[in-house]
This record gives C-alpha cells, structure tokens and sequence, in this order.
C-alpha cells in the first residue's frame, strides 16, 4: 500500500522530526520519506487527520481472546480488529483457552491463525501444564513456536520452588518469566480491595498484603536466581515501593499496571455493578494515585487494558460470582490521556514490545511502517457505540475520556477506527 500521511505530529525520541509537524510517505509498506511537507504521487492515499499525532505502535502486555474454546466471548480475528481500532499493532494474547496456550501446538494454533492480519500476535504460553500451577509447562518448545513470555494469567504461582526454577531455567533461552501477583492462601474468596468500602458493602476482601507478600517473594527469588521477571498487573503503593528498591539493585524486573487500576477506585463498588469486579481489584485512592505517579516517573515500565472480553452470562451475576474482568482496548488511549501527557502515553504504551519481543518500533526511513495515528485532542463520554468486542463488560461506559484513536498503519495495510 502506497500512503502519504499529511501534517502529523511525530512522536519519536529516536528520530530528528520528534515534536515537529511532518509528511511520512509509506511505499509499500516502507517509511520512503519523512520532511515537513511532501508532494502528492500519483496512486498513492493521503491520510490526513484533524490534530494528528503519529507514534511508533503500540502495544498492549496482557490481552485475553476467548479463541480456542471461548469463541462466544471473543475470535482471534476480531480481537485483532479490537486492537488495530484501539491504536494497538502488537498484542500479547493470554494463554486463559481453552485448551489452555502450554504447548508447541497451542502456540502455533495462535500465530497461523493471526498470519497477515495489521495486528501482530505474541502469545503468552502458560508457565506450568494447564496453568495449574504443578509442574513447568513445555517452556522452551513454545519459546520455539513464537511464545514471548511465560505466564498462568490471573492464577498465581504458590510454590515458590516453581518461580525458581523457571527463572533458572528460561535464562538458557532468554525468556520472561510472569507471575501474578497475588498470595492465594490470604484472600480465599474474596471478591474486592479489603477495607471500609468492602466491610460496609459486605463483601469479602482481597487484602492489598496478598499482593504485596507475592511481590517480595518473587523480587527474593529473583535476586538469587537471576534471570527476567515481569509482574503484571501491580495495584497497591507497596508494590510499587518493592519494585522501585529491586530496579534499584540492578534486577532485571519490569512491571505493568492495567488502566483500569489507574482510572477508576473501589468507591464505583457502591451499586455492586460487576463491570468493576476486576483482578487485581480496584483499591484506594492512595494506592491509585501512588500508580500514577509510577507510571510518570517510570518504576511502572508499561500500561496495558488488560483486555478480558467475557459474555453476559459471566458477568450479569451476583457480585460474588461474576467473574473477574473488563474489556478495555477501546478506552485505553483516552482514560490514559486524561492523567499523562500524549508523549508520557506513547511511552508507556510502546515500553511492552522490548520487554516482550526484544524489538523496538522506531519511525524511520527504511524501515516497515509500525504507526500508531490518534489526537490528543478533545474529549469525549465512552458508550456502547465505542465497544468493537464481541462481549461487552466494560468498565469505561459512561466514563469521560480525552482524545482518540484515528487507526494503525501496520503490515503493509492502514485500518482506521
């Protein structure tokens, strides 16, 4: 595909034009020309946007589809389609299938069926056999089928010898080891953050401790191990207090927080309205703001929507047996734009691709064109309208967000939102 796209604003620390208003001609897919006005080529598409800022593409750590086996809340083909009208060319797919992402095959399963789509697929192989939480999955097999990273989504792993020898073992291939971080023996069933919210709405807590024992105890592991560890997810000030002394002693750790632990606080629990029941929950306002200043000052490497499409049969329940999760995707970019600058967001919306792929997207003559095109701009209520899932559990309906998404260009092919 042949495109010119006209008076963008470029996001790019990594190339010259960074902050200045350009043209980047896109020939068959290639970044040709970058200067301050282009002239029109005959055939070629102009792509032109009010406000535009143009990025290197973003993409998202922790996206769940239901495909295999949950086809009804979300297809591999459609979460794609979620992900390019979100502003995402890169997603890192669950292993939550059914059955679950832990071999060879399951691997492959997911990458053919992604093959040629703008989006780029990486999936997630499960750590242990059927995210049980037993025995170590066939890690290096899937490393070879495509797997970026090695992680049981939402289950926690109890036995700290599982962490230790996965960390010791993913260091023969490079790979990084996830572990949720939560202690399952100190929350039984607890359903939402411990404390006055949930006493008065009698709910059973999850206490901020079980995530904050997890967290040390893998940071300890990983001191005496070596090796790369990701900790997705994090939700309370202490864990960002652990992490930062860890980063502090040279340990190869990074971590994500999703956006709705940084928009929203368990005080939206007061009608029991289950598109708020999320994991890890949604806890105090001094846990939310502790959040936000980690993502600006950079302990917290990357946000993600944490993206968890689940049908109506799921979530249309009792508070406590609603099952965990919000979609997210389509909101993500414009309820981060309302506590981060534009230039802070692309950051933290682009850190995930080293960590995950050990590649960067960069807006470079010569090289594929890996954009992300959106304003900051404007500000809009998110509604039903918005939702591009299959499954609609959003926790953003009726939020008031900032700016929005124009599309991708990725692969060769530009999708528009």
């Amino acid at each position: 595909m042949n495109a010119r796209i006209t008076q963008a604003t470029l996001l790019d620390e990594s190339n010259e034009h960074h902050g200045n208003q350009v043209d980047i001609r896109i020939e068959n897919g290639i970044i040709t020309e970058i200067a301050s006005s282009l002239d029109p080529k005959n055939g070629e598409e102009q792509l032109q946007f009010e406000n535009l800022i143009v990025s290197a593409g973003w993409f998202d750590s922790s996206v769940s589809i239901g495909e295999p086996g949950y086809e009804e809340r979300e297809t591999i083909l459609n979460g794609l389609k979620v992900a390019a009208k979100s502003g995402f060319t890169s997603i890192a797919v669950n292993p939550n299938t059914l059955p679950v992402t832990d071999t060879n095959a399951a691997v492959s399963f997911l990458k053919n069926k992604a093959a040629g789509n703008a989006v780029a697929l990486y999936p997630i192989g499960a750590l242990t056999r059927n995210a049980e939480g037993t025995d170590l999955a066939e890690l290096y097999d899937m490393q070879q089928a495509g797997a970026v990273a090695f992680g049981d989504y939402q289950h926690s792993i109890s036995n700290p010898n599982l962490i230790k020898i996965a960390l010791q073992y993913a260091q023969g291939f490079d790979g990084l080891v996830l572990s949720f971080p939560q202690e399952n023996d100190l929350i039984i069933k607890g359903v939402a953050n411990e404390g006055e919210t949930a006493i008065k709405l009698g709910l059973k807590g999850i206490p901020a401790l079980s995530e904050h024992i997890q967290v040390a105890r893998d940071l300890y592991i990983l001191e005496y191990t070596g090796g790369k560890l990701h900790i997705p997810t994090i939700s309370t000030a202490q864990s960002v207090a652990l992490i930062k002394e860890a980063k502090a002693k040279g340990l190869d750790v990074t971590c994500s927080v999703a956006i709705a632990n940084l928009f929203y606080t368990e005080e939206v629990l007061e009608d029991f309205d289950t598109r708020y029941k999320v994991l890890p929950p949604l806890r105090t306002e001094t846990d939310r703001q502790a959040l936000i200043a980690a993502i600006k000052e950079g302990t917290i490497d990357m946000v993600t929507s944490d993206h968890n499409p689940l049908d109506i049969e799921l979530k249309k329940l009792e508070f406590d047996h609603a099952k965990f999760g919000t979609i997210a995707q389509e909101a993500t970019l414009g309820a981060l734009l309302t506590l981060v600058s534009e230039e802070r967001a692309v950051k933290l919306l682009t850190a995930g691709s080293e960590r995950f792929t050990g590649t960067t997207s960069k807006i470079k003559i010569g090289q594929p064109a890996n954009l992300s095109l959106f304003t900051a701009n404007g500000t809009s209520v998110f509604g039903k309208e918005d939702i591009r899932s299959k499954s609609k559990n959003s926790a953003f309906l009726g939020a008031q967000l900032k700016g929005k998404v124009y599309g991708i260009f990725a692969n060769n092919q530009f999708i528009a939102s």
